[in-house]
């Protein structure tokens, strides 16, 4: 990996043809791309098929009508890239990106868009704390937020693979380990927190990580909320 510097104003991020250009907060650097391996786990499987799902509902299903909604939508919904600049989706995206994590939730997917202009606002209060005795953790969020109380809202949790306590950057992978439903929804109980087993094994001192999404019940769906914390005994 090579540290570089750019000229005033210009910026690098992703992959150009084997090189892959990021940064951290020592300044922006330059490495070898590598080829992920591909397990192809049964959730990878399914959440290739939501999408491929969605992808022919779109061409097939939708109306000409509904398309134009969702491009609408996509055109009225500013989306911040990885520089932090506003740019914005299709409204393909925006359908796709609504819709399967409501498919992962066991929810019906929306073929008509949100008549709201923007993104659900993201978890404000998320918090985790794991214990090696149990392997299990209890996560917590704002049980008054506005989805807790809708018919098709809900808040998704994933777990990040544990880590050695001392690292704090963390791309990945992550796994579905819990959702909370409004309360108007069939079992839903949103009291503000939850206990999820952690998908992987998991020791003291480790470096744990949880991210959510808040999906309301008209499709708008927020950013990522983000913590990290370490596990105790």
């Amino acid at each position: 990996m090579a540290l570089i510097r750019f000229p005033e104003g210009q910026q690098r991020s992703g992959s150009v043809g084997g090189a892959t250009f990021s940064h951290n907060r020592y300044g922006a650097y330059v490495r070898s791309r590598s080829v992920p391996v591909n397990p192809n786990t049964d959730r990878q499987v399914s959440v290739r098929n939501f999408t491929r799902s969605l992808a022919i509902g779109w061409q097939n299903t939708l109306s000409d009508i509904q398309r134009y909604a969702w491009d609408w939508y996509a055109g009225a919904t500013p989306w911040t890239n990885k520089f932090g600049e506003a740019c914005y989706l299709t409204g393909l995206n925006h359908y796709v990106r609504s819709n399967v994590p409501r498919m992962m939730a066991a929810l019906p997917r929306l073929d008509n868009p949100p008549i709201i202009a923007g993104l659900a606002t993201a978890e404000l209060e998320l918090g985790c704390s794991a214990s090696e005795a149990t392997q299990n953790a209890t996560i917590t969020y704002d049980e008054t937020a506005a989805w807790c109380s809708e018919t098709g809202g809900f808040e998704i949790f994933y777990a990040g693979f544990p880590r050695p306590g001392g690292i704090n950057f963390f791309g990945g992978p992550w796994r579905l380990c819990g959702i909370e439903f409004g309360q108007d929804a069939p079992n839903g109980d949103p009291s503000g927190s939850a206990v999820v087993p952690w998908p992987w094994p998991i020791g003291e001192g480790q470096r744990l990580w949880i991210r959510s999404r808040v999906g309301r019940a008209d499709g708008r769906l927020s950013e990522f909320a983000r913590i990290s914390f370490l596990c105790s005994a």
